[in-house]
């Protein structure tokens, strides 16, 4: 019956992937590359070969190269709704799915909804539209991926708010890289084709360095072939090693650490297409009554973090977490457990060494691999 089940599951799946609208995503490395204006010169394209293709949200910027691409395109009327005693204007979600248009270009792909929408982000907007079957067209910058959040920061000395899961850009049946050279980029920034005229000296003192540009390039092309080498494996080579990887990313109360934990096992998941679980042990010390709030909020808002990046969260109760993480390493097959760097204090390393050493032998055992993230 066990079988039976899993089998009408499975066609199932097959049956809604097929209904599925295709998903196309333009990717830069900051705004200014140019995702929008191609996205419109696609449009034309599309346009001039009788496919019928609307466009459903686009923003500008008031970049005057831009705005002139939106001449002879048919546009989806935006909703228009009050919050704070300001009239704004988001997504038509239902508009876009009642008229069903073979297309539709939805940008800023990361973009937070107004409070009252039925989503909260954008790129749930498009997986509603895409449900419906219509194809999609949207755009984004690499600071926007919620597991490349801790490097852009380091990067930048920003942090980004607006973000998407890893799973959104996993669906995607194609990326496409708007390359700059650092050099074109600065150019066009001091042009004023990027920000008005006040911005720009600010720009340039810090988000738009030289060197923040050339290692968010890196981090955008590394993106856009890794995706390429994920769709190779799995629709041409069909290598099914890749497709049984999973992962068991293994978090404590330290929201900091955990965080890392997660969006490092997220971007390995995706890497090699697999499952990956969260596993948080609690032990006597953590329990509800001990642990202080603001921890509990922390650990809760972590656990959110990793549903949100497509992992399956598990939560034990147990004195001892090498048991505990063999147990669910051995119970779910996984393949690789990740974990985070110990605390490097003299007194942490000698209470460590036995929990760590017992881990290892525990795993080596089970032919489980170990990835210690830093």
């Amino acid at each position: 019956m066990e079988a039976d089940r899993k089998s009408a599951e499975h066609f199932l799946q097959l049956i809604k992937k097929s209904r599925l609208g295709k998903f196309k995503i333009y990717i830069g490395m900051s705004a200014g590359v140019g995702k929008t204006y191609r996205m419109l010169q696609e449009a034309h394209t599309l346009l001039r070969n009788g496919i019928d293709i609307k466009i459903g949200f686009i923003e500008t910027h008031q970049r005057l190269e831009t705005a002139a691409l939106l001449e002879g395109l048919p546009l989806i009327p935006r909703r228009k709704l009050f919050y704070k005693g300001k009239e704004l204007e988001e997504l038509d979600v239902q508009a876009v799915i009642n008229l069903r248009p073979e297309v539709v270009i939805i940008d800023e792909l990361a973009h937070s909804n107004i409070e009252g929408s039925k989503n909260e982000k954008r790129w749930q907007d498009v997986l509603d539209i895409l449900e419906a079957g219509i194809n999609v067209i949207s755009a984004l910058n690499i600071q926007h991926i919620e597991s490349l959040n801790e490097e852009v920061k380091v990067i930048t000395g920003i942090e980004v708010r607006e973000r998407i899961p890893d799973k959104v850009i996993g669906l995607a049946d194609e990326i496409v890289n708007i390359d700059l050279t650092a050099e074109d980029l600065i150019t066009r920034l001091k042009e004023g084709k990027i920000y008005p005229p006040d911005k720009i000296k600010q720009a340039l003192e810090h988000f738009f360095k030289s060197e923040n540009i050339l290692q968010l390039r890196e981090l955008s092309l590394k993106e856009v072939a890794g995706h390429v080498v994920r769709k190779v494996d799995i629709e041409v080579h069909k290598n099914v090693a890749l497709k049984h990887e999973k992962f068991l990313a293994c978090i404590g109360s330290d929201a900091k650490k955990a965080k890392n934990v997660i969006r490092k096992t997220a971007r390995l998941a995706g890497y090699y297409s697999g499952e990956w679980y969260v596993l948080y042990v609690q032990t006597p010390k953590e329990s509800v009554a001990k642990i202080p709030l603001d921890k509990q909020r922390l650990l809760i808002n972590n656990l959110k973090l990793a549903t949100e990046l497509g992992a399956k969260v598990i939560q034990v109760k147990s004195k001892n977490v090498p048991t505990a993480i063999m147990e669910q390493a051995i119970n779910l097959n996984v393949t690789t457990v990740c974990i985070g760097k110990p605390q490097l204090s003299i007194f942490h390393i000698i209470l460590s060494t036995g929990i760590f050493n017992q881990l290892l032998n525990k795993l080596s055992l089970e032919d489980i691999d170990l990835i210690i993230l830093s």
